[in-house]
């Protein structure tokens, strides 16, 4: 039996661990927030150049603006279908948060949400889907709303795995551990962004062991370079002008550590991105996944006793160009060249022995670095920012779109009928 075909209506399907790739391309790029307009990037080439350099992962949101149809619309092209079937790439996006200051959890409105993206993607399943930003809701909602997208992978099959992600670590865990203890069955994934950077490495410190206690199979780390914070150019500034929550004190800290950086002839940018991706790699192990590496060796999706070796952190990794997208996946062949299997590695890509050399000796050189940015970074090294900020309302009111039309919410199915991966 295939993958795709256990992955369907299966009652005993493969845990994600066994199947997601661990590098995952980010859409929230394709959104007015990080740039001044997302139509005029060249988001098709970006997705079609990923899949063509081994990126078999996308993650999104209705929230990110146009970014579930752009990303939609990049896969359904004869490119994408004469060379990569829709079981060969995983599909991630989100339900829940509807504006800056809106969310909704009801059922109904996950239920129109998930068809929505349906349609936006245009597919028949979407592999993993998330509440979008917990934090900003109760704990009740949260429950809820992961029931009723475990209704709709049970019943339906056009949802495969549900997670959660947010910001603040520990309402991740205390949501993780709340789920489990209501329902009997632990989350496929969560997602935590701007908690394992150059600058803030609670995710790793915090979370990762309440996570894995919680029996959460897979912790993506997405935002590596902390919404852009780490920059030498400070953080974005999109169509909707400074959307960073981070203080003026800590801005002026970063842009001292780059000046530092500058002096040692690196980049800011450079150093965080390797250091995140590398080091998350092998911290977030425990949490991580043995789906398809894009290592540049061709190879087919299959469970874990079929793939063998070790799990890998799972990162998500955002562009705003075909550039970018290059530069970061040097980065990432270069850290799997330095594993202890890499020489291997290099050598059936093609890179050859030369490259691994020179990876093992960039690893120590921006571990060292990393330690004399921090040290410039002082006291705001694992800094967070509140997440609501005070006084936060949700302005969002009760959805008053057709939900008799719509499946009545089932309560959350039984234990028994998910393979619930070890703790």
């Amino acid at each position: 039996m295939s993958p795709q075909t256990q992955n369907t209506l299966s009652q005993d399907p493969l845990p994600l661990s066994s199947l997601l790739p661990p590098l995952i391309l980010g859409t929230a790029t394709f959104n007015s927030q990080y740039n001044p307009d997302p139509y005029l990037l060249p988001t098709t080439g970006i997705v079609h150049r990923a899949l063509s350099l081994g990126v078999r992962a996308f993650d999104t949101s209705p929230y990110y603006g146009p970014a579930e149809e752009l990303l939609g619309k990049a896969l359904d092209t004869p490119f994408v279908h004469d060379n990569f079937p829709r079981y060969d790439y995983f599909l991630l996006t989100k339900v829940g948060r509807v504006g800056g200051s809106e969310f909704d959890y009801s059922a109904p409105w996950v239920r129109h949400s998930v068809q929505r993206s349906l349609e936006r993607l245009r597919t028949g399943y979407l592999d993993v889907v998330y509440c979008h930003d917990v934090e900003f809701v109760s704990p009740e909602e949260v429950l809820a709303a992961v029931v009723e997208l475990r209704r709709i992978r049970d019943e339906t099959g056009t949802v495969k795995y549900v997670g959660i992600s947010g910001y603040p670590v520990h309402v991740l865990c205390e949501l993780s551990e709340m789920i489990l203890e209501k329902t009997g069955e632990p989350l496929d994934a969560v997602q935590s962004y701007a908690n394992f950077t150059l600058q803030n490495t609670r995710l790793s410190s915090e979370g990762v062991a309440r996570l894995k206690a919680a029996g959460v199979d897979v912790v993506p780390n997405a935002s590596v370079l902390g919404m852009g914070l780490l920059r030498r150019v400070g953080v974005p500034i999109g169509g909707g002008g400074d959307f960073h929550p981070s203080p003026t004190a800590l801005r002026a800290s970063i842009k001292a550590a780059s000046d530092w950086c500058d002096e040692h002839n690196d980049r800011i940018e450079k150093v965080a991105i390797r250091f995140a991706l590398e080091t998350w790699m092998q911290e977030g192990q425990e949490v991580g996944s043995k789906g398809d590496s894009a290592s540049g060796i061709p190879w087919k999706r299959g469970a874990i006793e079929e793939i063998g070796g070790e799990k890998l952190g799972v990162s998500v990794m955002g562009v705003s160009n075909i550039e970018e997208l290059d530069e970061t996946m040097r980065v990432w062949h270069s850290i799997l060249d330095g594993l202890g299997n890499g020489e291997q590695t290099a050598i059936e890509s093609g890179r050859g022995t030369d490259d691994r050399t020179w990876s093992l000796n960039r690893q120590k050189e921006v571990q060292e670095l990393a330690k004399g940015i921090r040290k410039v970074l002082g006291s705001w090294v694992d800094y967070t920012w509140a997440s609501p900020g005070p006084g936060f309302v949700n302005t969002r009111p009760p959805w008053v779109g057709k939900p008799a039309s719509l499946p009545t919410p089932a309560a959350s199915p039984k234990h028994s009928a998910r393979k619930v991966p070890p703790l």
